[in-house]
């Protein structure tokens, strides 16, 4: 399996990194490369890619506005120097961000992640049974009915139509269907909303650094509205 890339950045160091990274990568194409978004917005427009690797300050139109005006949003890992303004990207369906100097491994993670993704995209996993006394959720994965415990699960992930749900084992169910309808399924003392894309278990809600939450490798952003909640439920314990 091929997958197809962009990068759009205007720096030629970025642009160097990005691609050597991506030819040693096996399964991933450079399509296109771009130093501006208008350029990029054109192009995109009127191609369909698998990954697109997007830098945000960028002359005339920042790679967020370029986001905001794409109708057919890739699978995008930002591409940034400034940590704070990459997580004003998962509110636009962003996966992953990678902050410069680009390491190697970390650029590695990304992609395997986002490769994951478009791999459980495929299985059109939905869940059957929103609840049940047992406190499970059956969801079906391709041909597999899992029956899967709300207690396993870590948080939730809004990303444009889909929703990954992350559970305490290290397993990922891309689920079809936008955040806010799956969010009915946890409307329960256990589960709290922190950010318009996201949703902790609570048991997981240890501290808040800097508007974020740690939870192993993943960093999820804490949003402005739900920060007093998140902020309670510390001070609680």
């Amino acid at each position: 399996m091929k997958y197809s890339c962009v990068i759009v950045d205007d720096e030629p160091l970025a642009h160097e990194v990005l691609e050597e990274y991506i030819n040693k990568f096996e399964g991933l194409v450079l399509a296109k490369k771009f130093f501006n978004a208008v350029e990029a917005e054109k192009y995109l427009n009127s191609n369909l890619i698998d990954i697109l690797f997007l830098d945000i300050q960028m002359p005339e139109i920042t790679g967020l506005e370029l986001l905001k005006n794409l109708p057919e949003k890739p699978t995008t890992i930002l591409t940034t120097a400034f940590r704070d303004f990459a997580l004003e990207g998962f509110e636009l369906g962003v996966l992953d961000y990678l902050l410069k100097p680009i390491k190697p491994e970390r650029f590695n993670s990304a992609v395997n992640r986002v490769i994951e993704f478009l791999s459980l995209k495929k299985l059109g996993t939905q869940v059957i049974e929103n609840k049940n006394p047992s406190g499970n959720i059956a969801i079906k994965s391709g041909t597999k009915t899992i029956s899967l415990p709300l207690a396993s699960i870590t948080h939730i992930q809004g990303l444009k139509d889909y929703s990954i749900v992350y559970t305490d084992d290290n397993k990922k169910y891309v689920i079809k269907g936008y955040l806010k309808a799956i969010s009915e399924i946890f409307n329960r003392p256990d589960f709290v909303r922190v950010h318009k894309s996201f949703i902790i278990a609570r048991t997981c809600i240890r501290n808040i650094n800097r508007d974020k939450i740690e939870i192993g490798t993943y960093i999820i952003p804490v949003g402005r509205v739900f920060k007093e909640d998140v902020i309670n439920i510390i001070q609680s314990r």
